[in-house]
């Protein structure tokens, strides 16, 4: 897979500068590097990446401008006041089902530590995790079945996410699928090697596992209710 070089090694160098100096003096002075190495390289992968689900997952394809997350850490309700996110992510979810807390979609980050991809729910709403309980409880064997798909097992490993310490009321305790029932979020996440962020493979990572987590994340998005999509023009052109 061709499209994206990879990040220039000053991305690499900008965050592991910002980890020892997360604090605006030093980093104003140096955010025309953010822009030009870190925040546009990224914009040009989510479009790689982009250019790959729409072979294989049309409706995820996201534009870089909504996809990819801000720099800035929201502060107010953290003890950690440092005001920079030491890396940078993107995230790429169903056109019809909104933004945060509206269903599984996908997800990677990239630092001087690591290089993570990932997908599920993380910070699903109420009603949605209930949808999500509800069809995992009645359709367990096939989500058991995609989560013990050897690319699955072998990109991405276990299903992840907090759990409750019982069975979630509404739903028997002796239920067979308890175990997935008790997830308070749910989803699938690795890290890989920071090294690769600087190379060709780094699109090719995360498209191959981006592919093999697809029937996991229409699984879970299956009994959400879906909201009339607006149509970009260009991707009228597509």
């Amino acid at each position: 897979m061709t499209g994206f070089p990879g990040f220039p090694q000053d991305a690499i160098d900008f965050f592991r500068g910002l980890a020892r100096h997360n604090r605006r003096e030093w980093f104003q002075p140096r955010k025309p590097v953010f822009e030009a190495q870190v925040k546009q390289p990224m914009h040009e992968l989510v479009e790689s990446v982009n250019a790959a689900l729409r072979r294989f997952a049309p409706d995820y394809a996201t534009d870089p401008a909504r996809a990819v997350y801000r720099i800035y850490r929201d502060t107010r309700f953290s003890k950690d006041k440092t005001p920079y996110k030491t890396h940078i992510a993107a995230s790429f979810r169903h056109r019809e089902l909104g933004g945060e807390g509206g269903g599984a979609g996908y997800y990677f980050a990239v630092s001087h530590k690591e290089v993570a991809v990932g997908g599920g729910v993380y910070m699903p709403a109420p009603a949605t995790l209930l949808a999500i309980r509800g069809h995992i409880a009645e359709n367990h064997h096939e989500l058991r079945k995609i989560l013990s798909a050897k690319s699955v097992r072998t990109l991405l490993g276990g299903v992840q996410g907090e759990q409750l310490t019982r069975v979630p009321k509404g739903f028997c305790t002796g239920h067979p699928a308890a175990d997935l029932l008790r997830y308070k979020q749910i989803f699938l996440y690795v890290k890989l090697s920071p090294e690769l962020a600087i190379t060709p493979q780094l699109l090719k990572e995360i498209v191959s596992r981006f592919q093999a987590m697809t029937p996991f994340l229409e699984f879970l998005n299956a009994p959400l209710p879906r909201r009339r999509a607006k149509v970009d023009a260009r991707e009228l052109l597509i």
